[in-house]
C-alpha cells in the first residue's frame, strides 16, 4: 500500500488564486477537507460512497484505478479530496481530481484522462446542495490542493441522479458547448421503445430488424466470458477505427493505452457487471458493437462501432441501441444515457438533452492567460457550431487534414 499523503484544512472562502496551507484556520467552518495523493488511502471511503451514496459509473473506483495505472501522463498525480461536515465529521463527498504539467504551467483537472464523460463527485447521500453549500465545499477542496496555475474541469452534469451536482452550482462554473442526451425508461421491456421513443424511430427500427432477420440469424450477444470480451472488443476497435478513418475523425482508440484501458475494464466488469459489452451478430459477423457502463439504475452507452456497409440503407447502430434499451429495462434500469454529443440520431430516437458545464479559470497570471485562450477557443467553436455552413466547411477541412495524417 502506498504511503498516505494527507492534508486537512477547514473551508476558507479564500479569494480565487489563493490556496491555504494544510491545517489553516478559517472563518467559514462549514466543511473540512482531507487530501489523498494515493487511491489506496481513499479506497475505504470511495467504496463506501460508491455503494451507499450517489455517483455515476464514471466515478467507480475500478475505473479510476485504470485511469491512474494506464492513462496518466508522466508528471501527473491524483488528488482525491475528502470533504466532511465540520460540525459532525460525517463525510459529504469525495472529489477525484488530478494535477498535470501543461505547457510551462500546471493544471488541475478531473481524474478523467479523456475516458469519463462526466465530472461529478461521489456524494455521501441524496441530501440537496445549494449554491452556498457548494461554494463552501469547493473552498474546502481548494484549501488543500497543491499549487497550480489554473483549474479546468469539463463535462460537469447538472445533476447526479436526482441530486444537484455541487460542481454545477459554483459561481465560476459556466455552460459549455457540449450536450448530453438520454431516455428515461419504464414499464414492460417488450413495449418500452413504443412508449419512450419517437414513432418514426420505432417504425424504422421494426422495419430494419425484420429486413436483417430475413438475411440470416440475427442475435444480440453479450460478452459474458473473457474469450467473448476479447472477440467482441476486438471487433469494436476494428470497426470503430475503420469508420473514423473513412470519416477523417479522431478517435481515442488510436492510442494503445486507451485500448488497453477499455479492454481491461471490460474484463474486470465480468466480475461485478459494471461494464457490459454487446455485439449485434448477423450470421457469423458482428455488424455493431456497444460498450456500456452501468450504475445505480443508469446505463451509459459509451462507445459504439458499426459496419455501415453490411446492409445498404440499414443502421446497425440504431438497431443495437434499440435492443439494448429493451435489455436495460428488462434488467430494471430506469435511464439510458446516450452520452455526450449532438448527433442527429439521438433526437430522432426521442432523447432529451442537457447542457454540460465547465469550470475554467486561472490561479496565476500564466494560468489566467491559458484559461482566457481556452475560453476564447470555446466561444469560437460555439459560433462555428451555430453556423451550419461554416461548421460543414471546417469539418471538411479537418477531415482532409486527418486523412493526410493517416486518420490520427
Amino acid at each position: 500500500m502506498a504511503v498516505e499523503a494527507v492534508q486537512i484544512a477547514v473551508a476558507t472562502g479564500l479569494p480565487d488564486g489563493q490556496v491555504a496551507h494544510s491545517g489553516s484556520a478559517a472563518a467559514n467552518d462549514a466543511y473540512t477537507a482531507r487530501l489523498h495523493t494515493s487511491l489506496e488511502t481513499a479506497r475505504p471511503l470511495w467504496l463506501r460512497l460508491q455503494l451507499n451514496g450517489v455517483c455515476t459509473a464514471h466515478q467507480h473506483f475500478a475505473w479510476a484505478e485504470g485511469i491512474v495505472a494506464r492513462l496518466m501522463a508522466d508528471g501527473a498525480e491524483p488528488l482525491i479530496v475528502e470533504v466532511r461536515d465540520a460540525a459532525t465529521g460525517a463525510p459529504r463527498m469525495l472529489v477525484p481530481l488530478m494535477r498535470r504539467p501543461a505547457f510551462r504551467h500546471r493544471v488541475i483537472e478531473w481524474l478523467s484522462c479523456g475516458v469519463c464523460d462526466y465530472s461529478a463527485p461521489l456524494l455521501a447521500d441524496a441530501r440537496p446542495w445549494t449554491a452556498q453549500s457548494a461554494q463552501a465545499a469547493w473552498a474546502a477542496v481548494r484549501s488543500v490542493l497543491p499549487p497550480a496555475d489554473r483549474v479546468h474541469i469539463t463535462g460537469i452534469p447538472q445533476t447526479i441522479g436526482d441530486v444537484a451536482n455541487p460542481m454545477a452550482l459554483l459561481a465560476a462554473t459556466r455552460e459549455s458547448i457540449h450536450t448530453t442526451f438520454g431516455l428515461a425508461i419504464d414499464g414492460e421491456p417488450e413495449t418500452v421503445l413504443k412508449r419512450v421513443c419517437r414513432p418514426s424511430f420505432v417504425k424504422a427500427f421494426n422495419k430494419d430488424w425484420r429486413r436483417l432477420e430475413r438475411l440470416g440469424d440475427l442475435q444480440l450477444v453479450e460478452a459474458g466470458t473473457p474469450a467473448l470480451v476479447e472477440q467482441i472488443f476486438g471487433e469494436l476497435v476494428r470497426l470503430r477505427l475503420e469508420r473514423f478513418r473513412e470519416m477523417g475523425r479522431f478517435d481515442l482508440l488510436t492510442q494503445s493505452a486507451a485500448v488497453d484501458f477499455y479492454r481491461n475494464a471490460a474484463l474486470q466488469g465480468l466480475a461485478d457487471g459494471s461494464v457490459r459489452l454487446f455485439g449485434l451478430r448477423l450470421g457469423g459477423a458482428f455488424i455493431a458493437v456497444q460498450y456500456l457502463v452501468v450504475h445505480q439504475g443508469t446505463v451509459h452507452a459509451l462507445m459504439i462501432a458499426i459496419d455501415q456497409n453490411a446492409v445498404p440503407n440499414v443502421s446497425p447502430g440504431l438497431l443495437i441501441m434499440g435492443r439494448l434499451i429493451e435489455w436495460s429495462r428488462g434488467q430494471g434500469f430506469g435511464y439510458f444515457d446516450l452520452s455526450v454529443g449532438s448527433q442527429g440520431y439521438k433526437e430522432h430516437m426521442g432523447a432529451k438533452g442537457s447542457v454540460l458545464a465547465e469550470l475554467c479559470h486561472g490561479f496565476t497570471m500564466r494560468g489566467g492567460v491559458a484559461s482566457t485562450a481556452i475560453n476564447v477557443r470555446s466561444r469560437t467553436e460555439a459560433f462555428v457550431r451555430s453556423n451550419p455552413r461554416l461548421l460543414k466547411a471546417v469539418q471538411g477541412t479537418m477531415r482532409g487534414v486527418r486523412r493526410l495524417r493517416g486518420g490520427c
